[in-house]
């Protein structure tokens, strides 16, 4: 693995507040998801870097689909692609909630990281039309999904479990969600202790560099 630029995960506070810096860039992005540590903070805030415990995940084989969304999915006049409106997604995630956490730093460096390949959108249309998407940092075994967005019922569990399924075929066994919130939980999303997340991290971390393109599984 590259060598490390943050301080050991095991010695974040009980909040999970690892590390401050006063700059942000790609690099210092990717380094932090491949050490289990990712950026959260307020505009005008130092960058305040994160490694919580426990962990919250969603098991790629193991997303909750529930009967109405199951039937949804097999008759849903939509489709997805994959990395093919990245900065439309990522501008949804920082405008439809509100306030957001996605400053212009943020948005620069993580759409630098999708120029190189390393973080990825997936987006669900209806026609010509952007309704729900997710990006994120793809490692070899976990996919980091940052924020998501939807502009219909439903579109956000779409994209989830339809991610997921592309994650299971790719051999990525973890969605990182970071926290839970009850609509994640709804959807499989548990808890695992921190030692057990950073097990998982890899000395590939670039194992799914690329563009990624939909099939149909």
């Amino acid at each position: 693995m590259t060598e490390h630029r943050f301080p050991n995960p095991e010695r974040a506070d009980h909040h999970g507040l690892l590390a401050h810096s006063d700059s942000i860039d790609a690099g210092l992005v990717f380094a932090a998801h491949s050490e289990g540590v990712f950026p959260w903070y307020d505009s005008g805030d130092p960058v305040l870097w994160w490694s919580p415990d426990p962990r919250g995940i969603i098991p790629t084989d193991g997303v909750h689909v529930s009967r109405s969304l199951r039937k949804q999915l097999r008759t849903m006049p939509y489709h997805l692609t994959l990395d093919t409106a990245f900065g439309r997604v990522i501008d949804y995630c920082a405008n439809v909630h509100g306030d957001s956490w996605i400053t212009a730093d943020i948005r620069r460096c993580y759409t630098e990281l999708y120029r190189q390949g390393r973080a990825h959108s997936c987006e669900l249309w209806h026609g010509d039309s952007l309704i729900g998407g997710m990006y994120g940092v793809s490692l070899e075994r976990i996919f980091c999904g940052e924020s998501m967005f939807s502009l219909r019922p439903s579109a956000s569990k779409i994209v989830l479990v339809r991610l997921c399924q592309y994650l299971v075929r790719l051999g990525i066994d973890t969605l990182d969600t970071q926290f839970l919130t009850p609509h994640l939980i709804s959807m499989g999303g548990i808890h695992i202790p921190r030692r057990d997340y950073l097990a998982r991290l890899t000395d590939n971390p670039d194992a799914h560099r690329g563009r990624w393109q939909w099939q149909e599984p």
